[in-house]
């Protein structure tokens, strides 16, 4: 017979209905959720509670690290932009591969303590495919295809799909790393295979602004990055528009969208994306973006007309913690008046939803199995400096 447990906290936060405070959430020992209880109900009186401070919070879902990366923690230095930031990414190749398992499992393991039960993850190589098929985390796998060269695309797109087979029965798809690294012919091919399978689409969007300038006008420090890979890049022109509105339209119709950083969207980025009819959601993933660009999102643009915004770590090379809670902390401390049930719905249904598993994580809800956290010294329903994460389910 299953044995039940019963959770009580100062407040309850389901996503999917209002808080509850000082409510009741009853799990089975498979962490299956049997139901939710205000704090006077009948069906609590006399139960075994395990009573906790702060704030009861379904299991985080992190919609965009780099596994692949954890080695290079400590490794890049802070604050230097976008451009140095990959050439340093590029120039620490040369890592034992012991070394690289070793830090990716640091970083499993962080996740999961840190209540991540759900991840999207970047991969450019088969390297982090036995770790993932032992996590207790669920990944994502995104097989990111790099190459601007227009006459290399096919080639590149086979390499995809056969890394992609190697996954075998894992969650993975194929999707491009960045407008500034993809070809319109490579995105073609993508959005081609998206038309007959579910294949999950995620890019690295606007993280710089140098990004924007190189469509624009075909100027500005990407022009130093093309030299440093040794690219001819004579045959692109400039677009007069933005990144993200020359690349947008080629986009896949029937495949739910990731933008990733968003760190120079604007509001008219935000209004042509909302014309197309694809199911877009927007990831932040501030503590990155502070470390590479010293700059967040416009994010009160998102705010507007339900936007919506998942949130994620990005990978030790650009983040001192891959912690979720410290990714809100860091977004409420930038913008004092952000609501925590909004930034907790970010990091929690939305991600869900969008990675196609609300059917069980992403709110506290009967019958799901989402994982239970505990953000600990809280005020009220707003998070403190001191605010940390116990991983309770």
């Amino acid at each position: 017979m299953s044995m039940l447990k019963y959770f009580t906290a100062d407040y309850v936060l389901p996503v999917s209905s209002a808080p509850l405070p000082k409510g009741v959430v009853v799990m089975n020992d498979i962490g299956e959720v049997i139901a939710l209880y205000p704090h006077n109900h009948a069906e609590v009186m006399g139960k075994p509670l395990q009573q906790f401070k702060g704030i009861l919070v379904p299991g985080f879902i992190n919609t965009h690290c780099h596994l692949e990366l954890a080695h290079l923690k400590g490794q890049l230095k802070k604050k230097s932009g976008l451009i140095e930031f990959i050439k340093g990414v590029v120039s620490l190749r040369n890592f034992d591969e012991a070394e690289i398992h070793a830090a990716m499992q640091k970083a499993d393991d962080e996740m999961y303590a840190n209540g991540i039960v759900a991840v999207g993850d970047i991969s450019n190589t088969m390297i982090s495919k036995s770790l993932k098929e032992k996590s207790k985390i669920f990944y994502h796998t995104f097989i990111e295809l790099i190459g601007i060269q227009p006459e290399r695309a096919k080639t590149i797109f086979d390499s995809g799909k056969e890394l992609k087979e190697a996954f075998g029965d894992q969650s993975v798809s194929i999707t491009p790393h960045a407008p500034y690294s993809v070809s319109k012919e490579l995105v073609r091919l993508i959005e081609h295979y998206c038309k007959h399978r579910p294949n999950l689409f995620s890019i690295h969007n606007q993280e710089s602004d140098e990004e924007n300038e190189f469509y624009r006008y075909k100027t500005g420090k990407f022009l130093d990055l093309f030299d440093f890979f040794k690219q001819d890049i004579s045959f692109l022109r400039p677009q007069a528009r933005n990144s993200l509105q020359h690349f947008y339209p080629s986009f896949p119709k029937n495949q739910r969208i990731l933008l990733v950083h968003n760190t120079y969207t604007s509001a008219k980025d935000l209004y042509f994306v909302k014309r197309f009819p694809q199911e877009v959601y927007w990831c932040f993933c501030p503590k990155a973006n502070l470390y590479i660009e010293n700059r967040l999102p416009k994010v009160d643009l998102f705010l507007q007309d339900h936007f919506k915004v998942t949130l994620g770590t990005d990978s030790y090379a650009s983040n001192d913690s891959l912690c979720i809670l410290s990714e809100i902390k860091t977004l409420h401390e930038h913008f004092p008046h952000l609501q925590l049930t909004d930034t907790i719905k970010w990091a929690t249904l939305n991600g869900a939803q969008y990675l196609g598993l609300d059917t069980y994580l992403g709110t506290l809800e009967k019958g799901k199995k989402p994982g239970l956290n505990l953000i600990m010294y809280t005020h009220e329903l707003s998070l403190t400096p001191s605010s940390i994460i116990k991983k309770l389910v």
